[in-house]
């Protein structure tokens, strides 16, 4: 399809490449910053257009995948596999590197730095959160779909919170929506105090479970929690900075206790926190291979935007104020980590939340406390989801609810759910909230099935 110069203007297009069985294009936006000041500052944002092999020409129907985050950038592909290669049968593939992620127009560690006030920083930031990723969408879909037709939404944990924006704000852009884990919380204000509160309750499921799986874990993360309490600075440096301390240890269940062979994997990694006492009398140590793994078990240095924005994609018109933070102070008696050490019982991990701490000890955020302050107090966030116009939306939805989901609480999708019109419901404790990486071809099935009348949805 010819595009005008107009268009050409906003718009990159590169040359078709290959991995085996697929085929790729890049693309390549200009956008505004703020779309309600399109002739002020701009930024690149990237999409990857994937078919299969051999189909580059055919005129096939698209869909665009919204990542989970918030702050990562789409997946890379590196084959036909998994529930990209089934949807590639049919569809044309869009990957959304969302603003600020990937290469569009990144936001890492070193890029944000440019910016030195942390008052401007926060007026930058405020631009990267769902509503603006959907208009992001919407430019693209109009300047590439042919047309300006419509196209389906697959969209993956914070993905799934980007789509229901989407439902609220641009549903004649949108031919289907499909949500695996991402059905977000709807009300007004700041719905994270109840998101959290929500999420410790299974994160103590998710422990207790992790525990009775591997019970010597018990006596080891007890010692470590011990040794690094006895540190001196109640901690021992890692080793690109910052500190290791018994609360920054719990932070391993963000990622160790909600995905698929997580238990397993935090377990060997604990296997091997000790180095050996080669030379008597040298003492008891934290191996490198442990501080190694704990940080790259972590992805703050690679994505700040996650923990700098993590807690204002629940906000709406009021400010988080440190919700995790807050809601765990009610639980401290079952997370505090030294005085369940002393106790001889199991240390409790956290999940995913982010407290204003981490940008005192990981050595990534230091930069950017003032501004994560700044943001937790921010009130003036703008509406992200119309419950009205969900009430009344006429686009088919298929959504995958995961039962044991420690990161979108079960409770709380159903009742965003009951507000959906229309909406069908695979309701599964099959799949954790990885399903769609771990078994994305069944799950994709499942759903499209239901979108297409071939599988019971009640």
């Amino acid at each position: 399809m010819a595009l005008a110069a107009a268009d050409r203007e906003h718009q990159i297009a590169g040359d078709w490449y290959s991995v085996p069985d697929l085929s790729l294009r890049d693309h390549r936006f200009t956008v505004p910053l703020d779309y309600a000041a399109p002739s002020g500052p701009t930024i690149t944002v990237f999409a990857r257009e994937v078919v299969a092999a051999g189909k580059e020409e055919q005129q096939l129907p698209y869909i665009l995948f919204l990542q989970g985050g918030p702050g990562f950038e789409s997946p890379r592909p590196t084959e036909a596999s998994g529930w990209l290669k089934r949807a590639c049968e049919e569809y044309r593939v869009v990957f959304l590197d969302q603003r600020g992620t990937g290469l569009s127009t990144p936001l890492t560690v070193s890029s944000l730095l440019q910016i030195t006030s942390s008052a401007k920083l926060v007026e930058y930031l405020q631009y990267f959160r769902a509503d603006n990723i959907v208009k992001d969408a919407e430019f693209i879909r109009t300047h590439l779909v042919p047309n300006s037709g419509t196209w389906m939404v697959l969209g993956q944990s914070f993905g799934g919170f980007c789509a229901v924006t989407y439902l609220s704000f641009a549903p004649e852009g949108l031919k289907s929506v499909l949500l695996t884990g991402g059905l977000p919380p709807i009300g007004k204000g700041c719905t994270a105090d109840v998101v959290y509160k929500a999420c410790f309750e299974q994160v103590v499921h998710q422990n207790e479970k992790y525990f009775k799986r591997f019970p010597q874990d018990v006596k080891v993360i007890c010692d470590l929690v011990t040794y690094l309490a006895k540190a001196e600075g109640g901690g021992v440096p890692l080793p690109s900075g910052g500190i290791l301390t018994p609360k920054g240890l719990q932070t391993l269940g963000l990622a160790g206790l909600g995905s698929s062979g997580g238990f397993e994997r935090l377990h060997y990694m604990f296997e091997m926190v000790w180095d050996p006492e080669l030379v008597p009398g040298t003492g008891k140590r934290i191996s490198y291979y442990f501080l190694k793994a704990f940080e790259s078990w972590l992805d703050f240095d690679t994505n700040p935007l996650y923990a700098l924005l993590h807690e204002s994609i629940f906000c709406q018109g009021a400010p988080s104020q440190w919700s995790a933070q807050k809601i765990r102070g009610k639980y401290e008696s079952i997370f505090d980590p030294v005085g369940a050490a002393k106790e001889g019982r199991p240390v409790f991990f956290t999940g995913e939340m982010i407290f204003p701490w981490m940008f005192e000890e990981i050595h990534a955020l230091e930069h950017f406390k003032e501004a994560a302050h700044l943001l937790a107090e921010k009130k003036d966030w703008p509406p992200l989801y119309d419950i009205s116009r969900l009430n009344n939306n006429k686009v088919p939805v298929a959504a995958a609810v995961y039962y044991e989901d420690m990161y979108v609480n079960f409770k709380l999708a159903m009742e965003t759910a009951s507000e959906i019109a229309g909406i069908r419901l695979w309701v599964t404790n099959e799949y954790m909230h990885s399903g769609l990486r771990d078994s994305g071809c069944q799950v994709f099935e499942q759903l499209m099935g239901m979108l297409q009348g071939k599988k019971p949805w009640f």
